[in-house]
């Protein structure tokens, strides 16, 4: 854990356990549309300058994606994909290297779980989850799939 963090960082073992737990949640989920356009999200970053570069080692990379996860997850934003794409861009991450699962489901209730994720490199991808079933957010450096995604099953597009 970080200091002066809420936010769990867990090494690779427990975390693959924690996200291979939430892909197989994700793959039952694979119904879940995204919700619908709606207007756009405040900034959740205080007077946020033009976007900074991102950090340029994994482990800076893993801190830098924590602390804007414990920011959004703080606001009450915290239970929108948006919002964490929209701050981690803010902070200097690529929107291209996002992948964002669905807010709502099929039928309109709020995700029991959100994932969220930039590929960091070639091999190696910052992996968020946050929601009622997971209670603190949870963030961890993972490797990437085989296919070269970040996150199994169905995500939404990032088209706003």
């Amino acid at each position: 854990m970080h200091r002066g963090s809420s936010v769990s960082v867990r090494r690779p073992r427990r975390a693959c356990a924690l996200i291979g737990g939430a892909g197989i949640l994700l793959l039952a989920l694979t119904g879940c549309s995204p919700d619908p356009p709606s207007a756009a999200t405040p900034s959740l970053i205080a007077d946020p300058p033009q976007a900074t570069p991102a950090p340029t080692d994994a482990d800076a990379a893993l801190e830098s994606f924590t602390a804007v996860t414990a920011r959004v997850w703080a606001s009450d934003a915290r239970d929108r994909g948006r919002a964490y794409v929209d701050a981690l861009e803010q902070a200097g991450f690529v929107r291209d290297d996002m992948q964002v699962t669905a807010d709502r489901s099929t039928v309109g209730n709020q995700a029991e779980s959100l994932q969220f994720s930039v590929a960091w490199s070639r091999t190696q991808c910052l992996v968020g989850q946050v929601g009622p079933s997971t209670g603190e957010p949870v963030t961890a450096l993972m490797p990437r799939l085989a296919d070269g995604a970040c996150l199994i099953g169905r995500t939404r597009p990032i088209d706003w």
